[in-house]
């Protein structure tokens, strides 16, 4: 396994060129990404030094990391690097149009009080990012800038961009909850939730908003639980089917998974990035689940993983199954939408339409708003 450093958040994903002296920085709303192909490049010429397969090459990320790599596969002359994708929570949905990377990087110029990107640079470093990550939360990001990125990936992936790149790919069941206890409860999430509910609602036909309400006013529970899953819904879970559906149509391969295991902590249920403390089996991130996953049902989701990542295919003969029994994981069809649901003590395979994880009238159609 081979970890990279890239720039990240403003340093790495900051439009510039739109200011007066900005025509020199035409890549800076993408530098992150390009620092990571960079890194590929490298892995790709120097691999087999270190024992590794320069033709065999499956890249990994979650949240942001899932954007990145699902990303990277739409990059033109990326595939020489690497064959098949891991993304979890995470989809090419999480980045920003060119309209909306300009607006972010003029809120930013106001707070600092700069007007070029002159003044910018004589800003403190650890400033500039205190700031940023204040004042702009999830909203840097890749830019669809159609030159290094398509406007529209998916419309790129349904022409069959990235049919052949394999994708193990997938979601967790209540992914916004983690952001709800980040952010410091119901109280603050719920302010900023509907900021951004608000905003996405604004750009929508009249027929959207009523379904995008109709969807919200079926959810109970607390005053957060709309937002929650209704942002789930736009951020991962619908561009985590669009993806699937998309690649299938075009004859790509997708395998799709559900993972529903639940952590021990107040609020966070099966939340956004519960899903890394199974699969690295790192104490650090115990973090996230409050408690100890089952070994068996750990060691299973890992060797998944490594199989995908060795063969191409995560389903495991009852030879090597840690429990000793075969695990079939099914590509993702038209017919059926067959995912791998992920339960503690039951992993198995299911139709999408048993989970619900998308509402195919009522929340698809977000993939055209994107996640930020």
């Amino acid at each position: 396994m081979v970890s990279v450093a890239y720039r990240l958040g403003v340093l790495g994903f900051l439009h510039l060129s739109h200011l007066p002296d900005g025509k020199n920085y035409p890549d800076a709303q993408n530098l992150g990404l390009m620092d990571q192909l960079k890194a590929l490049k490298w892995v790709h010429e120097n691999i087999a030094a270190f024992g590794g397969d320069p033709d065999n090459v499956t890249l990994m990320g979650e949240s942001a990391g899932g954007g990145s790599v699902t990303s990277l596969s739409l990059v033109k002359g990326s595939h020489q690097y690497f064959n098949k994708v891991i993304a979890l929570s995470g989809n090419p949905g999480l980045s920003t149009s060119t309209e909306e990377a300009i607006a972010t990087t003029n809120e930013l110029m106001e707070a600092l009080d700069c007007k070029t990107v002159a003044d910018l640079q004589k800003v403190d470093a650890q400033k500039l990012v205190g700031v940023a990550t204040e004042l702009l939360p999830l909203r840097l990001a890749p830019e669809r800038d159609g030159n290094f990125l398509p406007r529209n990936p998916w419309e790129a992936i349904a022409n069959g961009a990235v049919k052949d790149i394999t994708f193990l790919h997938g979601v967790n069941k209540d992914e916004m909850n983690f952001f709800l206890v980040g952010m410091g409860g119901p109280e603050p999430f719920n302010e900023w939730a509907a900021d951004r509910q608000a905003k996405k609602l604004a750009l929508m036909t009249d027929e959207e908003k009523a379904l995008a309400e109709s969807f919200c006013s079926d959810v109970k529970g607390e005053s957060y639980e709309p937002y929650c899953k209704w942002l789930s819904q736009l951020m991962f879970n619908a561009p985590c089917l669009r993806l699937s559906e998309e690649q299938t149509k075009a004859g790509g391969k997708s395998y799709t998974y559900y993972f529903t295991v639940e952590s021990a902590l107040p609020l966070k249920k099966s939340c956004h990035g519960i899903a890394l403390a199974p699969l690295f089996k790192h104490p650090d991130l115990q973090g996230d689940t409050g408690r100890e996953f089952d070994e068996t049902f750990s060691k299973t989701m890992r060797k998944m993983w490594a199989q995908f990542a060795k063969t191409g295919n995560p389903s495991l003969s009852a030879e090597i199954s840690p429990d000793g029994k075969a695990k079939e994981w099914p590509l993702y069809d038209l017919k059926d939408r067959q995912v791998m649901v992920f339960d503690e003590f039951n992993i198995h395979s299911e139709k999408e339409s048993q989970r619900n994880i998308v509402d195919w009238d009522r929340t698809y159609f977000l993939t055209k708003y994107y996640g930020f």
